[in-house]
């Protein structure tokens, strides 16, 4: 067993300020296709830096050809996109938005920026994802208090889909819009559809760890063409049709910029390579480690296939020795290897302690013995072997 308090003492200071090192393993940095250069010279050939232009409109279609959505604007960022989703919900001051717990950040945030009250929901087990059960309690209890939700947030965590089939039926069952948070699975199917299709909204976001970025970016998704019309119009300050500067409502400086946009272009013609690398990563983390008493992953249910954008591996100190996952975060740090506990849920964080919460300790058990191991697409196969080297040296 590793001593964790020793490792801490010992990378103290690396761990505060981190140099880029030529050998460094990152968790999941950009990995670019040299396809993005055509479309970033071309705006400046025709002097579109601004946030619209020919790529905006391009890498718009090229997210509706991918994932067969109908509608999409090009935003800042993902939690851009969730904020102007919650906006076309009509969502409000003291309003209840049902959000997953387990999840990053922004998601919640988002809702607290139209002063709408979170309601946490616990994740299952097999998908980690809002679990159905908990979410119709959810929503009983706030209709009990005579204030249903204005919206559902669930979260396709690490790639893996979440039961969005369950989940939209009883979203329609109570009338309750679904605004389905992909940020981390474009690639993601279920049942052959892309995620980010199900709910009434989708949201991507291509954040520079992202399977595929354009350095800061979002997209919404929609079937709805006058919802993404009035997206688009919030994302430009709420300018009105006037020849001079009119706004009749209050806006937002939201549109991903031209030159950004052209990334993504490039990005978007190696989608399909950048999922199958990560799967493959997947795949040979798992057959290196799964023999080792203690550690797990998290497989594919039936009905889906996820982009594997990072891989996850669970560490039951009971049946490793007493290793735990941050004992091997530790010892990956010593190696120049980045890894990353898994998000603390919503309802643990101090700025949302205090918020209602539905659940039964899942995401919580999660976040206490779960670690992503480096997953990016431009991993080299002796990189990956370096990790899991690192890996087994935990349990010599």
């Amino acid at each position: 067993m590793i001593e964790s308090t020793e490792l801490k003492k010992n990378i103290e200071d690396q761990n505060s300020n981190f140099d880029y090192e030529s050998d460094r393993i990152w968790l999941s940095s950009p990995h670019m296709s040299g396809e993005e250069q055509k479309y970033i010279q071309e705006a400046f050939k025709t002097n579109w830096i601004a946030p619209l232009g020919a790529n905006v409109d391009g890498f718009e279609q090229d997210l509706c050809d991918f994932t067969g959505a109908k509608y999409a604007a090009a935003l800042s960022s993902g939690t851009a996109a969730i904020h102007l989703a919650l906006k076309l919900c009509n969502v409000g001051i003291d309003d209840y938005v049902i959000c997953q717990s387990f999840t990053f950040v922004a998601t919640a945030n988002a809702i607290v920026y139209e002063k709408a009250i979170p309601i946490f929901v616990d994740s299952e087990t097999e998908t980690w994802g809002m679990d159905p059960k908990l979410l119709e309690k959810a929503i009983l209890h706030c209709i009990s208090l005579e204030k249903k939700p204005k919206a559902i947030i669930p979260v396709h965590l690490y790639g893996m889909p979440v039961k969005m089939e369950e989940i939209m039926e009883i979203a329609r069952k109570y009338n309750i819009p679904v605004i389905e948070d992909a940020a981390e699975a474009l690639g993601s199917t279920i049942h052959g559809k892309q995620c980010g299709t199900f709910g009434d909204y989708g949201i991507v976001s291509f954040n520079g760890n992202k399977i595929i970025t354009t350095s800061g970016g979002g997209m919404l998704l929609s079937n709805d063409k006058v919802a993404i019309e009035k997206a688009r119009f919030l994302a430009t300050q709420s300018r009105d049709d006037a020849p001079y500067y009119a706004h009749s409502e209050l806006g937002y400086n939201y549109r991903l910029s031209n030159v950004l946009a052209g990334i993504g272009r490039g990005q978007m013609e190696v989608i399909s390579d950048r999922v199958n690398q990560r799967r493959s990563n997947f795949d040979f983390y798992q057959s290196e480690l799964k023999n080792i008493p203690g550690i797990s992953f998290l497989p594919e249910q039936d009905f889906c296939e996820s982009n594997r954008w990072l891989t996850i591996i669970l560490v039951d100190p009971e049946l490793t020795g007493g290793v735990t996952s941050e004992d091997i975060r530790l010892t990956l740090l010593t190696e120049s290897i980045e890894s990353r506990p898994l998000w603390k849920p919503m309802h643990m964080q101090t700025l949302y302690d205090k918020n209602p919460y539905f659940g039964h300790g899942v995401a919580m058990k999660l976040f206490k013995t779960g670690l992503c191991l480096p997953s990016g697409s431009n991993l080299t196969t002796e990189e990956l072997q370096r990790v899991v080297a690192a890996v087994k040296r935990c349990f010599n």
